[in-house]
């Protein structure tokens, strides 16, 4: 699944924020991070874990005490993070979303986009149009006026 990341992601941080010069193209890489990274570890692992994002939300405040633009642009990764884990769902796993506060050992999950079997098609055809429809903010277009996304 990608679509529904990369689509969803975007859609809710344009409603809440609606903010042209937000880095949407940061946004889908955290967005993905979570699912490239756990499935070479073989499956629902540390990224998954609401540690993660917390840890590279704090390290992109600390990295950039005093470097607003970068801040700014590289607090998108985390979000992207943080939404990935809402639009998968993966609170509804205790012992991989509290990991580590639920035990040291790293819980044995599958990813939670691959379990939901046919559910995957309507969700990634919701993010396709998405996609479609923030297509500007994901090709970086800062130009474009606001209320041509809407």
């Amino acid at each position: 699944m990608l679509l529904w990341f990369v689509g969803g992601a975007t859609a809710i941080v344009w409603l809440v924020f609606r903010d042209p010069r937000f880095d949407y193209r940061l946004l889908a890489v955290g967005a993905l991070l979570p699912d490239a990274v756990d499935a070479l570890l073989g499956g629902a692992r540390v990224l998954h874990a609401v540690v993660a994002p917390v840890g590279v939300l704090l390290v992109t405040m600390l990295g950039t005490i005093g470097r607003r633009p970068l801040r700014r642009r590289l607090l998108a990764v985390p979000i992207g993070m943080f939404l990935h884990l809402v639009l998968d769902g993966v609170f509804r796993d205790t012992r991989v979303f509290w990991w580590p506060f639920t035990g040291l050992a790293l819980p044995s999950a599958r990813l939670p986009s691959v379990t939901r079997g046919w559910w995957d098609v309507p969700l990634e055809l919701v993010g396709l149009v998405l996609v479609v429809r923030f297509a500007p903010l994901l090709r970086g277009r800062v130009d474009e006026p606001a209320d041509s996304v809407r």
